[in-house]
């Protein structure tokens, strides 16, 4: 485990974390929503520092990031924890697992296997990847081990990519960017209460990030996932295209996805995405002025 780089100290030795938009106030002995991120004697520390629950080699397009080092490999990681609790999580097994009560502190810090910063870039360069992503969870919640990681390969000449829900703070994301080359950003919906009910989180914070992104010229890609009856109504669909031309730009390439129930968290009553619901959302896309549409899971 290694402190947290973002908290304050509050009085009775509670702490509050800085790292993403929900602000936890966290006595001693509990944790943030992410699950990893402890108080412990009046200091915060993230757990599972240096513990990857995956690691593997993906298609950059897979992240997805169709602009950005196409037709390469990119060295992808995670640790457990989110800071979400999205019904639609594809990998919930791990993105939950450190927020049930039977999870101890030791259970989270021997996640996955031992893989350090030093030994990423290495595996990177090894095997050709010319860049590492931070994806499969949240990288906002295992920000020190992905900064240290993003410090060394910026060293050895390679690209930084996160795949991110978009509600990291603002600090977290001012410490990321000078190291980070690309970004995916969900825009889940254009509708607060959906983030509220749906994934635990806020809309404004995710809309900003993006924002702050674009400002600094890190390059970004959007998706979003069209959930049958929460997050498919065509009329919020041009929201989030309007969004995306008027604030980020029309270049910013945008993802439409398809759901499919079977894999999900919570949410495996719900019917699969019907193909001709992606192609009116790329439909939409196009018509309000986006220059990069692209259909994905069909």
């Amino acid at each position: 485990m290694k402190e947290s780089f973002l908290y304050q100290k509050l009085e009775n030795e509670n702490v509050q974390c800085k790292t993403c938009s929900h602000f936890c106030v966290i006595a001693p002995g509990k944790r943030g929503i992410c699950g990893v991120r402890e108080n412990i004697g009046g200091k915060l520390f993230f757990l599972a520092y240096g513990r990857a629950i995956a690691a593997n080699i993906d298609p950059v397009e897979k992240k997805p990031l169709y602009h950005f080092l196409p037709g390469t490999s990119t060295f992808s990681i995670a640790t457990v924890g989110c800071n979400l609790l999205c019904g639609n999580c594809q990998n919930w097994q791990i993105s939950q697992f450190p927020k049930s009560a039977m999870t101890t502190r030791e259970m989270i810090e021997k996640s996955g296997e031992s893989l350090p910063p030093e030994e990423i870039v290495g595996l990177a360069k090894k095997f050709g990847c010319p860049s590492i992503s931070y994806t499969y969870t949240e990288p906002t919640i295992f920000l020190e081990y992905a900064l240290d990681t993003m410090k060394l390969a910026r060293e050895a000449g390679l690209k930084n990519i996160w795949v991110s829900n978009g509600f990291m703070s603002k600090d977290a994301l001012k410490l990321a960017m000078p190291y980070l080359d690309a970004i995916n950003i969900d825009i889940k919906s254009f509708d607060d209460k959906f983030y509220r009910e749906n994934c635990g989180a806020r809309l404004t914070p995710v809309l900003e990030n993006c924002k702050e992104v674009v400002k600094n010229k890190i390059w970004l890609e959007t998706t979003t996932l069209l959930i049958p009856t929460l997050s498919d109504d065509e009329k919020m669909l041009e929201k989030i295209a309007r969004f995306i031309k008027n604030e980020l730009g029309d270049s910013v390439p945008w993802h439409v996805s398809a759901f499919s129930g079977a894999i999900s968290w919570k949410l495996q009553g719900l019917p699969e995405t019907p193909i001709a619901k992606v192609e009116k959302a790329v439909e939409i896309g196009k018509k309000i002025g986006l220059k990069n549409v692209y259909a994905g899971n069909i």
